[in-house]
């Protein structure tokens, strides 16, 4: 009996025609033919040195931005089964057979994709109708410089899809009724889980990631505020809004940084840049050559010393056979003593063996007798046997600080002052031993108090243009151009000169294991790319920020050796115009009923005022976030800067447009007019787009006097190839 009930079961599906039928076209415009062409496209050639490193797991060190947006593509190459095997040495190189072009290029080409469908949602949580969404989407659809970015090994589509995606998800999780229901609270975990994924792949990504968290902590404030939920029930939100928008991200930034790290373990060109210890963790490279190294420096170690200074280059402590000249260009006098100078090239004469001022020999003891905080050494140049030293006379390049030498007696009133005080600044204890690598030490000038550092600047051809070295008596604090550390060491154990400098030229013999934590490695690493300055520099198509907004740069990605097939950066000009109108609109709009509401002029409902408030911190908000600190930004700047701008003017614009042909304009036939030009304004959108589609997928070929009719502005620097 019971078996022949039958249960209903009832599944209830809405499926958004419009939403599938764009995202089918955004598809369609972005993905097909990525493959052309088969040749290194503009900063292609910047990513894909980049990406043949995590394919061959090998360190390097990105200043420009965290290590996530590279993972992704190297992600794609991967898939490829691409082995690392490329010169990406310029731009429209030819790609050879083992690099698979599609796999390559397809994740920001999906991701710019996705952007479209994105951007409709994104309206329809702005409380915009499904209309207004449609016609955002069709704008970015038809976006010439968002096709363009998205077809090739870049990274602005990724940045744009997790910027999108984080602001949607928020305001999903905002609009959502039930403060139960775990699908809402599943958004708020996927909006900080875009945020971490803005950030870790560029780092214009943390303004509107500071964007959104302001508009969430607006949003709290309302929460707390609010009496008809328990004291219990808002903190809990509160918390969990904490741990989605704040901790989350934080944990997952240092994810991104864990994979890097793991990923890339062996040593690689960037080595350099980063301290001893960094160095030594990696397989090969440094940890070759310091494996079986003694930890523990004692007297009679022979040591180089690295400057933990890495400007303006990684440098040793060095000496050699050539003394200050007798006087300077400007007439200054000068010791007439060794030079001693911090060289950026690893070299026998950058050994010095640590020696005990009470005693003669240059030897370790058995046992060794350890080099603690505080004690006074001297330093013995191990190829010409002379103290380091420093006195009461003017470094020849900074004047205002004491010359460091290597001491010759000349027989004049000049004696030896070469004795110095360890002060180990990492110290856990007063009676902490120097250690091999891990120790950061100052060297402290005994008779004049002074510190051994390095002061920026180079010597002239006298000293072959290495770096300075002196004694600072002003120094106060930590000051890295004054640290140093031990990189490699060894136990000497012969007394003579001429065994001892065969026993500088010889390998060490000892194994000491030595492994940086991950937070060390991560601290370093974050360090060094935020403080590393990029080089401002002119580029052919470099720009400034008041050219992006009307449009009057191009960037040429590429251009085909022998015809005229070319493709550039170039956006829909129509709609970059129309949205620029749109911003000026905006502001007027919300001024006008700002200054009307003050005066109790009431013109639009409460919630409709609420809506565009909201409109204006998002879209308006997004489009400043993404546009104004490049006016301060020290960098070489480019067109697609400002592409996430872009997108949020573009969603502004047709948030604008509803405004007025719903709250506006009242009449009936005023409505039908503005709706006759917003379709010859959708159709003068697409007009624009496939005249200038040649541009954007580099196909088909132009002739000569077609792209002279698409220069349609001076600036606009399209190759004419005559035949």
């Amino acid at each position: 009996m019971l078996g022949s009930i039958k249960l209903p079961i009832a599944v209830k599906t809405e499926i958004n025609v419009m939403l599938l039928i764009m995202t089918a076209l955004a598809l369609v415009t972005r993905m097909c033919g990525i493959n052309f062409p088969k040749a290194v496209v503009f900063d292609e050639v910047y990513y894909g040195q980049f990406v043949s490193l995590y394919m061959k797991q090998v360190f390097f060190i990105d200043e420009s931005g965290p290590p996530f947006g590279h993972m992704i593509l190297a992600f794609g190459a991967y898939l490829g089964g691409f082995d690392g095997n490329f010169v990406w040495n310029r731009i429209g190189a030819e790609y050879t057979c083992n690099v698979p072009v599609w796999s390559l290029r397809v994740i920001p080409a999906l991701a710019g994709a996705l952007c479209v469908p994105l951007g409709y949602l994104l309206m329809v949580e702005l409380r915009c109708s499904h209309f207004t969404a449609l016609g955002a989407s069709l704008l970015l659809l038809l976006e010439n410089s968002l096709i363009a970015q998205s077809r090739f090994m870049l990274l602005e589509s990724v940045l744009i899809f997790f910027l999108l995606l984080a602001v949607m998800s928020y305001l999903r999780f905002h609009n959502a009724q039930s403060s139960s229901s775990p699908h809402k609270w599943a958004w708020l975990v996927l909006s900080g889980t875009s945020c971490a994924c803005a950030v870790g792949v560029k780092y214009m990504g943390l303004f509107t990631y500071i964007l959104l968290l302001c508009l969430a902590a607006y949003h709290t404030w309302q929460l707390i505020g609010d009496r008809t939920q328990s004291s219990v029930s808002v903190l809990v939100q509160v918390l969990a809004r904490c741990l989605a928008l704040l901790v989350l991200p934080v944990l997952l930034y240092l994810g991104f940084f864990y994979a890097h790290l793991s990923l890339l373990y062996r040593s690689g060109p960037h080595d350099q840049m980063m301290s001893s210890a960094f160095q030594a963790s990696l397989q090969g490279g440094l940890a070759r050559v310091t494996q079986g190294q003694p930890l523990e420096v004692a007297f009679g170690s022979q040591v180089t010393l690295r400057s933990k200074s890495s400007k303006p280059v990684p440098c040793w402590l060095h000496s050699h056979k050539a003394n200050y000249p007798i006087r300077y260009e400007n007439g200054r006098g000068s010791s007439h003593q060794q030079q001693v100078t911090c060289y950026p090239f690893k070299d026998v004469n950058n050994w010095w063996i640590v020696k005990d001022p009470g005693r003669q020999d240059l030897v370790v003891s058995k046992p060794p007798r350890l080099v603690r905080h505080g004690d006074i050494v001297q330093l013995l140049h191990g190829m010409t046997s002379r103290f380091l030293n420093t006195h009461d006379v003017a470094a020849p390049m900074s004047p205002h600080s004491q010359e460091v030498s290597g001491y010759i007696d000349f027989n004049v009133s000049m004696p030896a002052q070469n004795l110095w005080k360890v002060e180990i600044v990492n110290r856990e204890s007063n009676k902490e031993v120097w250690k091999t690598i891990l120790s950061e030490v100052q060297l402290v000038h005994v008779n004049t108090s002074a510190m051994l550092k390095l002061s920026g600047s180079s010597l002239p051809d006298w000293g072959f243009r290495q770096l300075e070295v002196v004694g600072d008596k002003s120094y106060t604090g930590y000051q890295q151009s004054g640290i140093w550390n031990v990189e490699e060491h060894r136990y000497g154990t012969s007394q003579e000169q001429k065994e001892r400098e065969l026993e500088l030229h010889s390998p060490t013999h000892f194994h000491v294991r030595r492994n940086l934590t991950f937070m060390a490695k991560f601290m370093e690493l974050q360090w060094k790319m935020l403080s590393v300055k990029n080089e401002v520099s002119e580029h052919k198509y470099s720009s400034s920020p008041m050219e992006w907004v009307v449009m009057d740069t191009n960037i040429a990605y590429w251009l085909h050796p022998s015809n005229n097939a070319q493709i550039h950066l170039i956006g829909n000009i129509f709609t970059w115009t129309v949205a620029t109108f749109g911003l000026a609109i905006f502001a007027a709009l919300f001024l006008w009923h700002l200054l009307r509401r003050q005066r109790k002029m009431e013109d639009i409902p409460e919630v409709t005022w609420r809506q565009l408030s909201q409109v204006g911190i998002v879209c308006g908000g997004g489009w400043a976030v993404n546009y104004l600190p490049f006016f301060i930004m020290e960098k070489t700047l480019f067109l697609y800067h400002y592409l996430p701008a872009l997108i949020f003017k573009i969603l502004l614009l047709s948030a604008v447009l509803e405004h007025l042909h719903t709250h506006i304009l009242r009449y009936p036939s005023h409505r039908r007019a503005l709706d006759g030009i917003l379709m010859a304004g959708l159709f003068s959108v697409y007009l624009s787009y496939r005249t200038l589609s040649p541009l954007t997928y580099g196909q088909p070929e132009l002739s000569s006097e077609e792209l002279a009719s698409l220069h349609w502005k001076d600036t606009w620097d399209i190759l004419l190839r005559k035949h």
